[in-house]
């Protein structure tokens, strides 16, 4: 490693860093729209008649499209490159987002034949529509799945652009860190969202609620286009911040000889790498238990406690889960202090993640808690502290991709991983919903640890989130036990 200049170093790394924290802040309020928007009087479920199962499909078929897009949207990136490929992805997803916006007058269109009103309008025709009911939940669903694919499509790139604008800025000891600030924005998304969506649905209704917050991704592009460039290009980035960057690469005292991405790997050449395995692994088994929380929370809350998500209480309460989830900065932070230590970046990172596996075990209490005292807090609490855990863990477990594969096939890589995450979470929420579906209608018939109906629903989820990451970090780590990094000839 060369010699830091003597010349005050340019901290414009964390300018990057920012930018990356409000893509993945609007990233999430954009997937949290529908939650918000779905349940409680004036939301989609009573205007378009959907059942758990209806909303489940939805979920889980946007996760499912959002994991095959994920396999692609890594290879995208790396081969657009950073700038263009995440301009692309969040001007698909915005438009995805805002397209939701006018499913129920495409929904009136199809039913009615009347294509050019109003949102008001169309709501007017639908409750008049003298047809089955089943038809307006039946087409609507339809044209919301293709909205959620459209916003699943974009989405898929956000998290391979920024993994890899991460490992382009910071050292190895710094990545951890950095992406827990940026994956942050997912938890402050979350935490502004029950705030201002609902305010949004209730003032203005439900569509303008989809319309705002997608056209923030509009903003953020504007930005990005004059914000970004490599660390070698760009002159913000002076010779100290350059070399401090390239730290772990062998620049031979030029800090620019260390700006290349090293070896292409081709994309079948990444399955046969058990790294590529481990990282797929701990995606699959965790990344759905945060998304069954993202998703289905509101719901929760209507469901047990009948707590409407635009009544002040069920705002607060969601506002109180993720800001506990923010505590989630502080576990990117956690391995910095096993590697000044002496260990390796992997090791120090697994030790990190075995640490925060055991916290999602609280959520065994969440469902016993808030039926014994009657209240919505116990769980909320614990929910969070799942969350913030899930959150360092997520942090972590991306910063290993830089760590074991050259720089030119952590996009790939990361987009691999991800297609694992959202197969996951499809899983999980299309299980979830037709699970509760099935038990609320089975009523007492359906018992599962004291619990009857819905509520053992909820629990048997619970159960599922609480051990998937111990279970998640064994399997990756007798995968890969030692850091092993990446060499191609």
């Amino acid at each position: 490693m060369t010699t830091l200049q003597t010349t005050k170093m340019t901290n414009y790394r964390w300018v990057i860093c920012a930018m990356l924290f409000f893509a993945t802040t609007v990233n999430y309020m954009d997937r949290q729209v529908l939650s918000l928007t779905y349940p409680g009087e004036g939301g989609i479920q009573n205007e378009f008649g959907w059942s758990d199962d209806n909303y489940g499909t939805i979920t889980s078929i946007f996760s499912i499209v959002y994991a095959i897009c994920m396999l692609f949207a890594g290879k995208f990136i790396d081969w657009m490159g950073t700038k263009k490929g995440y301009l692309w992805a969040i001007f698909v997803w915005s438009t995805g987002a805002v397209l939701h916006a006018f499913c129920g007058i495409a929904t009136c269109g199809v039913l009615t034949g009347d294509w050019l009103v109003g949102f008001e309008t169309a709501k007017e025709l639908l409750r008049a529509y003298s047809g089955p009911a089943l038809a307006i939940s039946s087409v609507s669903v339809w044209f919301f799945l293709g909205a959620r694919c459209i916003l699943a499509l974009g989405e898929a790139g956000n998290f391979p652009a920024a993994i890899k604008v991460t490992a382009e800025y910071f050292p190895k000891k710094d990545r951890a860190y950095a992406t827990a600030i940026f994956n942050s924005g997912a938890s402050v998304g979350a935490l502004v969202a029950p705030f201002t969506i609902p305010v949004l649905a209730k003032f203005f209704g439900w569509e303008m609620a989809f319309i705002v917050i997608g056209a923030l991704g509009y903003v953020w592009m504007a930005f990005w286009l004059f914000i970004y460039k490599k660390p070698s290009e760009n002159k913000n980035v002076n010779t100290a911040e350059l070399t401090y960057i390239n730290q772990d690469a062998d620049t031979d005292g030029d800090p620019k000889d260390a700006d290349t991405e090293g070896p292409k790997i081709s994309f079948g050449k990444c399955f046969t790498f058990k790294q590529t395995w481990a990282f797929i692994v701990g995606k699959f088994m965790t990344d759905g238990v945060w998304w069954f929380f993202l998703f289905w929370t509101p719901a929760y809350l209507k469901s047990q406690f009948n707590i409407n998500p635009t009544d002040f209480q069920g705002m607060l309460l969601i506002f109180i889960l993720y800001l506990i989830t923010m505590l989630s900065i502080l576990g990117g932070k956690l391995p910095t202090v096993f590697i000044n230590k002496g260990m390796n970046p992997y090791a120090g990172r697994m030790r990190a993640m075995l640490i925060f596996a055991f916290f999602p075990l609280l959520g065994l209490f969440a469902q016993p808690l808030g039926d014994l005292f009657g209240t919505p807090w116990f769980p909320v609490i614990l929910i969070g502290i799942l969350g913030a855990a899930h959150q360092s863990w997520s942090a972590n477990i991306f910063s290993t991709v830089g760590d074991m594969f050259p720089k030119s096939t952590v996009a790939t890589i990361t987009g691999i991983g991800g297609m694992a995450g959202g197969v996951g979470s499809f899983l999980i929420n299309k299980g979830a919903g037709s699970l509760f579906t099935y038990a609320e209608e089975q009523g007492t018939a359906f018992s599962f640890m004291g619990f009857d109906g819905k509520p053992a629903g909820y629990m048997i989820i619970f159960c599922i989130c609480a051990v998937a990451y111990l279970i998640g970090w064994a399997i990756m780590k007798v995968l890969v036990p030692k850091y092993k990094p990446i060499i191609v000839e």
